[in-house]
């Protein structure tokens, strides 16, 4: 095993996969409206935070993650792993006295912006390269650790008078990623790795302090995840494997992350391994002009909110972190062209060398519901369907409203997330047709219990007929 900066090859197919990358390191960094003040700002860092093993057993927060997928390395591959994560580099303000001396303060205003306390976040790597050989039996261990350290920036006025500094702090981490790979039975020769990383700090809460997150993040391994790249080989897809690895890939263990095939798509040699569920070989759209740090919002919404923020609010927001910085920045000079291509892109279109063979008026479709002529866009198109009466055929038998279904997501690689419905049992709430002449069943998942509330506003999980198996005759 080898601790060293990867081989230009490897580096550079890591370059695609960074940029996903760090759109999980840096997810919920700082939210709109990007300041410190602001509550939602207040409870820093959701997504794959490793606390240290000592405050862990005082929260539902984890010191460790466990990754393991499939891989199939050619003879003589080796592995290169990226482990990133964020330190929380905690940062204080002080004011210049008049004895030439510093005092804390709260804030220091100044002409473009206002400086307040603020943790940010600095990007830690750890790199391993070693041997698919080093992996087998115990593996491999690698420790590392980051010492405390203190510093300071000076901060000047407009007039370029020194008026202030930040000082900003790190505590010591430390951990552990450890590699190992195991051999399965059957005609390939297919193996198991499992990467596992964990927070090994020995620190422990003050005396007196109890269970105090906020000054256990210091300690703490933020926004971790696991970027691993074979150098002859590929790796199998989790989400949507081959027929003949599907028991493998469901007695694979992922605890607090999901892995996906990651970089170019077509290739298998590269795997993010995230704490945030995501499809194979996820992308940043090339229409987004910036990183924005807020995923829970629509990058239109979020550039036209920024700019909407008053002068004092982008103020404060500039002094919260350079971050925050730069995306009141992006709003305010975003050319009206780059945010009209954020209105929306259609990626699906398909050129279409004439019409299809038109089927008789009346005819049913392979689930059994008739089409009308009319178009979507008359109003008349919507007479003769009703949700709550519809039905459709399948697997040879009528469902509706009220018939129970298994659910078997994932047929269109749809949302990673399905895996996690597949084998639920539902029941189906109404028939839908949209525009486009599909059928689409609302259900509920039986044991939800917000299944009432859901019922009752509305809002319910939708499948296409040949995702569901009916579980019971109607009467």
């Amino acid at each position: 095993m080898t601790v060293t900066a990867f081989a230009p090859e490897t580096e550079e197919r890591f370059v695609l996969a960074r940029q996903v990358a760090d759109a999980v390191l840096f997810e919920g960094y700082v939210l709109y409206p990007y300041r410190a003040s602001a509550a939602k700002n207040r409870l820093r860092w959701q997504f794959g935070v490793l606390v240290p093993p000592g405050w862990g057993t005082e929260c539902e927060e984890h010191d460790f993650q466990h990754t393991e997928c499939l891989m199939e390395p050619k003879a003589g591959a080796t592995l290169a792993v990226e482990m990133r994560f964020l330190h929380a580099r905690r940062r204080t303000v002080q004011r210049v006295r008049p004895d030439g001396g510093f005092e804390t303060v709260p804030e220091l205003r100044l002409e473009d912006r206002v400086l307040v306390p603020w943790d940010e976040g600095s990007e830690e790597r750890v790199e391993v390269v070693a041997s698919v050989d080093e992996l087998l039996g115990d593996g491999v261990t690698y420790s590392f650790r980051l010492p405390a350290r203190e510093d300071t920036e000076p901060v000047v006025d407009e007039a370029g008078r020194a008026v202030g500094r930040l000082v900003r702090r790190c505590e010591e981490i430390s951990g552990t990623v450890r590699l190992s790979a195991r051999e399965l039975d059957g005609p390939y020769r297919t193996m198991r790795l499992t990467a596992v990383v964990e927070n090994t700090s020995d620190w422990t809460p003050p005396e007196g302090r109890g269970a105090d997150r906020e000054a256990a993040l210091p300690h703490s391994l933020v926004a971790t995840h696991l970027l691993m790249a074979l150098s002859a080989g590929s790796f199998l897809s989790m989400t949507d494997p081959p027929e003949w690895a599907k028991g493998a890939v469901a007695a694979c263990r992922n605890l607090h992350t999901w892995p996906v095939l990651a970089g170019e798509p077509g290739r298998a040699d590269l795997v993010l391994s995230s704490p945030i569920i995501l499809q194979d070989h996820p992308a940043i759209a090339p229409e987004s002009p910036g990183a924005l740090y807020d995923a829970t919002e629509i990058d239109e919404i979020l550039a036209l909110r920024t700019a909407a923020l008053t002068d004092e609010e982008k103020r404060e927001a500039r002094g919260t972190d350079e971050r925050a910085a730069a995306v009141i920045e992006l709003a305010d000079s975003m050319p009206p062209e780059v945010l009209e291509r954020l209105h929306g892109a259609v990626r699906s279109l398909r050129e279409v060398t004439g019409p299809g063979p038109a089927a008789p008026d009346g005819f049913p479709d392979e689930f059994g519901v008739m089409r009308p002529d009319t178009p979507w866009w008359d109003p008349a198109s919507e007479e003769g369907f009703d949700p709550a009466q519809d039905r459709v055929v399948v697997d040879g038998r009528s469902v509706g409203q009220g018939s129970r279904v298994e659910l078997h997501p994932g047929l269109r690689r749809t949302d990673a997330q399905d895996i996690f419905l597949r084998g639920r049992t539902a029941k189906v709430e109404a028939v839908l047709h949209d525009v486009d002449g599909g059928v689409h069943l609302a259900v509920t998942v039986e044991g939800d219990p917000g299944a009432d509330v859901r019922r009752e506003q509305g809002r319910f999980l939708y499948f296409q007929p040949d995702e569901v198996t009916p579980l019971e005759d109607d009467v």
